[in-house]
């Protein structure tokens, strides 16, 4: 019988040879084009991160943005703001395709133009020049009155938080026409020129009339146009009181800060709705926006209840998280120095508290949950052990997972301690940042070693798939893409659907592509 281990060794010297460096100096494969762009698209945070500024994140962008066919940017541009959730690359890749072809443009704008702050995000990119030109142009201005004119009175005011630009401003660069009295005299107040008060639409004259005597409960407008006019703690008390689940979750440390939870029965208004299974359901809420506001809420002395409320509704979001099919997993988690950054790169005081490592963490701590084959391994510069329970609270899990690590990265230091021992997962999902360098030294024209130990792994169990999920924006990977091999980018949870299909076998021969290509413009 032939050497299994021999011609096992041999069929690794057909892997394609890295000839790509990554942005921390190790040998990687260069992603095409369109894996490129996507992947800088549903992690692009157009911030400063690890090894990357936000121009040079920004550029990229552009640049690839130009390079693929329009048709796929268009549908990328869809994706990354319909199941990634990202607001800053959609815009800018919006921007792009107003450019590169202005019918498809059309096409897309308002399932990517969803809300006031895309809005204004968008016009921002227009107007910076980043993208080839500094004025909206026909098209896209034709868009931005349709967008108005679809809002209704109330809506366009609620819409008017936010600066640079404002709402206001958008108003001034396209001049609409008001259809009635009540839209010229908003547009006037907006634009402060004269305009009727009798015709101002009724949320509009209860607000100044509150800014006047502000005194019993405020109008129903967003609490950020309220904030200085010096509310007391009965006003904040009826501000949470109708606030949604998601503006509850996203100020938490707002209201501690003015003594909502102060207010007889708050707290336990307040952490009832966090809680709330059906609510958590109807709304799809997935563990890492749970996670967002865990993370930022700690230390802060918010009252028990609220903190207990959190965990729990973690451990209901995880019902919304695909069960993988019945197979021996294994999680692959990056603890090393560079995934102490912030997720969405830095951003002076708005920096947020979750890290690229918290997010891998509750990644793999939500997957250990879910499927009782799984099973975790960390590394850094080689592997690390954690002691986890299965039962134990997905937070309590993902709390210490996050706490070790912090040395180099060595992606495939995970894989060959996998081989050593014998293992033949059928599923492996590696967290990480993809800057492997300790054992990826470049100059080398070779194979990635992730490549060679994953080749091995696979020689033991032919049937094994392997998930790559970048949680950087980068143009490289350790592992090439091929029918076994996923690369998938991203920290939104539309990543859970993504493993899940790959796993069940339900993606094409392009895997991830295909579901972006899947979009119907």
């Amino acid at each position: 019988m032939a050497n299994l281990d021999l011609f096992a060794s041999f069929r690794g010297l057909f892997t394609p040879k890295a000839e790509g460096v990554n942005q921390a100096g190790g040998r990687a494969y260069i992603l095409s084009d369109e894996q490129a762009l996507a992947q800088l698209a549903m992690t692009g945070c157009l911030n400063a991160t690890f090894y990357a500024t936000a121009q040079t994140q920004l550029a990229e962008l552009v640049r690839l943005a130009a390079r693929v066919s329009p048709t796929f940017l268009a549908k990328l541009t869809v994706h990354a703001r319909a199941e990634g959730f990202m607001k800053d690359t959609p815009a800018v890749l919006l921007a792009v395709l107003s450019l590169r072809d202005p019918a498809l443009f059309a096409k897309v704008f308002d399932r990517v133009i969803d809300n006031a702050k895309m809005l204004r995000t968008f016009v921002q990119v227009m107007r910076s020049g980043q993208v080839g030109r500094k004025s909206l142009g026909t098209r896209p201005k034709k868009k931005i009155l349709g967008w108005l004119a679809a809002q209704s009175d109330d809506a366009v005011f609620r819409a008017c938080v936010g600066d640079k630009p404002s709402l206001a401003d958008v108003v001034r660069m396209v001049h609409p026409t008001p259809a009635t009295p009540s839209r010229r005299a908003l547009y006037g107040y907006l634009l402060d020129k004269p305009h009727e008060v009798e015709a101002l639409p009724p949320l509009v004259r209860a607000f100044e009339a509150y800014k006047a005597s502000p005194t019993g409960a405020p109008p129903d407008v967003p609490f950020q146009l309220l904030t200085s006019l010096g509310l007391d703690t009965t006003a904040w008390a009826e501000i949470a009181k109708r606030a949604s689940w998601q503006t509850t979750r996203m100020n938490l440390n707002t209201f501690h800060r003015h003594g909502v939870f102060e207010v007889p029965g708050m707290t336990e208004l307040l952490a009832a709705r966090l809680a709330d299974r059906d609510t958590i359901r109807a709304a799809r809420v997935f563990p890492y926006q749970l996670l967002v506001a865990y993370l930022a809420t700690r230390e802060t002395g918010l009252p028990v209840k609220i903190v207990e409320a959190l965990h729990d509704a973690l451990e209901i979001a995880t019902e919304n998280v695909p069960v993988l099919p019945e197979q021996s997993i294994q999680v692959l988690v990056d603890v090393s120095g560079s995934m102490r950054a912030p997720v969405t790169g830095e951003r002076a005081a708005a920096t947020t508290a979750a890290r690229c490592v918290d997010v891998a963490a509750l990644v793999a701590a939500t997957i250990l949950r879910k499927n009782r084959t799984a099973e975790v391994l960390c590394f850094d510069t080689a592997p690390r052990t954690v002691a986890l329970e299965r039962r134990d609270s997905i937070m309590t899990n993902a709390k210490a997972l996050a706490a070790v690590g912090g040395g180099g990265t060595n992606v495939s230091s995970a894989l060959e301690a996998l081989v050593k021992k014998g293992a033949a997962p059928d599923l492996v999902v590696l967290l990480s940042d993809n800057e492997s360098w300790i054992d990826a030294k470049a100059g080398v024209s070779a194979p990635t070693p992730t490549m060679i130990q994953w080749n091995a792994l696979r020689a033991k169990n032919p049937r094994a798939k392997l998930v790559c999920v970048d949680l950087a924006p980068n143009e490289h990977t350790q592992a090439i893409e091929r029918e076994d091999i996923l690369n998938v980018g991203g920290f939104s949870d539309q990543v859970f659907g993504v493993i899940d299909a790959f796993a069940r076998g339900a993606l094409g021969k392009e895997h991830w592509l295909g579901v972006i290509d899947a979009v119907t413009l």
